[in-house]
Order: C-alpha cells, then sequence, then structure tokens
C-alpha cells in the first residue's frame, strides 16, 4: 500500500475550509504558546485541543503512522538522554528534591527530574498533530497565493508550494523505484542482512536522485517557457479571501499565545516553569 505521508486530499470541514495564512497563524501561535511555557497544565491544555483539531479534520492515523513512530523513537531516546546528561537538572530548577529511588550518588530519579522531562516530552508532542493538521490540510497552491497577499515575495511563496507538492511525489517515486527493483530481484525484506538492505537501498535512492533532478529540469523550462518571474505581481487561481471562521481562529490562536505569557508573567510571578513544590 502507498504512502499517504504528506498528502493533501481535499474535504469538506472546517479545519480544511480554513485559509492557508489561517493555519499557518494559528500553527505558529500554538506553537510559540507550547514553546515559550513550561507549565505543563498549559502544555496538556494546548495538547488536548491539538487532539480535538486533529479529530475535526478527519484525518486518519494512518496518513501519519509513519511521522508517529519517528516521533515516538525521537521523544523515547530524549527522555533518556535528558536523563542520563542532566539528572539533577529538574532539582535545579525547582530548588527542592523529592527523591524516590537512586541507582547511585549522581543518578536519582527525583519527583522534579520526572516533571521537568515530562514536560518536555509534552512539549513536543502538542506540536506535532498541529503540524500535521498544518501539513495535510493545506492546498500547497492556496497557502501560497494566502502567504504573497501579506507581502512575502510571490517567487518565495512559489517555491515553497513546489516544495509541499513535492513531498509526495517523491514517496511516490521512491515506492515505483523500489517496487520495480523488487521485480528485477532486489531485496529489501528482513531475510537479507542489515548491510546488504542498506547496499540495496542505495541502489534505489541512486535512480531517485536522477529522476528528481530531470523533474526539476522540467518544471524549470515550463516556468520559464510561460515566463515566470518577469513582472513583479502575479495572480492565484487558487486564492481564498479570508472569512468570518478566519479571523476567529487567528483571534484564538492569538488568545491561546497570549495566554501563555500571562501564565509565566502573571500567575507563576514571571517563571516560565511551574513549580508544584513550594
Amino acid at each position: 500500500m502507498k504512502s499517504k505521508l504528506f498528502d493533501y486530499i481535499d474535504r469538506d470541514n472546517l479545519i480544511f475550509n480554513l485559509s492557508g495564512l489561517t493555519k499557518l497563524v494559528c500553527f505558529i501561535g500554538l506553537t510559540f504558546a507550547v514553546m515559550f511555557s513550561y507549565d505543563i497544565r498549559y502544555i496538556l491544555f494546548v495538547m488536548v485541543l491539538s487532539v480535538i483539531f486533529f479529530a475535526m479534520s478527519g484525518l486518519q492515523f494512518k496518513q501519519i503512522k509513519l511521522m508517529a513512530i519517528y516521533v515516538v523513537v525521537f521523544l523515547a531516546i530524549n527522555f533518556v538522554l535528558t536523563y542520563i546528561f542532566s539528572p539533577q537538572y529538574g532539582t535545579e530548577i525547582y530548588g527542592t528534591t523529592h527523591e524516590l529511588f537512586r541507582f547511585n550518588s549522581r543518578y536519582t530519579v527525583t519527583e522534579e527530574q520526572l516533571l521537568y522531562q515530562v514536560t518536555k516530552v509534552a512539549k513536543y508532542a502538542s506540536v506535532v498533530p498541529l503540524g500535521m493538521i498544518f501539513l495535510l490540510t493545506t492546498n500547497p497552491s492556496e497557502f501560497a497565493a494566502s502567504i504573497n497577499r501579506v507581502g512575502c515575495n510571490y517567487k518565495a511563496a512559489y517555491a515553497l508550494s513546489l516544495t509541499l507538492r513535492y513531498f509526495p511525489d517523491t514517496i511516490r517515486n521512491y515506492q515505483d523505484i523500489a517496487l520495480a527493483q523488487q521485480s528485477r530481484g532486489l531485496d529489501l525484506s528482513r531475510k537479507e542482512k542489515l548491510g546488504t538492505r542498506v547496499k540495496n537501498v542505495m541502489n534505489i535512492c541512486v535512480p531517485l536522485i536522477f529522476s528528481t533532478l530531470d523533474r526539476i529540469e522540467l518544471i524549470s523550462n515550463a516556468m520559464d517557457l510561460r515566463g515566470f518571474g518577469k513582472k513583479k505581481n502575479r495572480t492565484w487561481y487558487v486564492a481564498k479571501p479570508l472569512k468570518t471562521v478566519d479571523w476567529c481562529a487567528m483571534a484564538a490562536a492569538l488568545a491561546i499565545f497570549l495566554g501563555s505569557l500571562a501564565m509565566t508573567f502573571f500567575v507563576n510571578g514571571g517563571s516560565r516553569f511551574y513549580n508544584p513544590f513550594i
């Protein structure tokens, strides 16, 4: 079965009908809110919202299954390495020590360290659904038209549009080349040794690179023949005007970001960390 990672499939629902500019502003606003704060309460609040938005978008888990596996592996490695290299950082941040158990004098497990590391994991886990929503529910051409309207050069906007479009094309090309090579006897299964499998994958990457270069040249020639870049401005076939729901969504994203600042400077007394140990 071919992967649907980064594939845009149009649907008729609230999330898909938002402007590409709106989704970009919301993604940046919510991401900044999560990255700025270390208050586990606020981060969990944004995480719940991101899960709700993902459900509202109608996206299927199989579309992000591969990415989810990579994220889980990354979070697990990050969790372990954080403890290995900074086992006492939580106690330094919160200024107290509530020991649970110890391995030796350096490696002790404290409530403060667990809170700090769980907060870090929650920060990353909150942003991933937002990123997937943005990538999988935004028409690349419509998104390019939206950011061009707010002042971004249309050449840069179009380059970004081509990049977003090319992700699924590259994945499909890789799968097609892999199937063609396997029909010629190239074994990519676990029956082969790891070194042999890596070598076989490289045999797929080489034609993929050449096919990609050919496609780039083809697109570049087509754009030149159509006079792309000759004028300072251009029109967009799929430009979508901002509606009331778009302004409401951007206002909500701004409110959530300001809420993160308020939690820091008013609720937590200027500290980015929520300290339940005092």
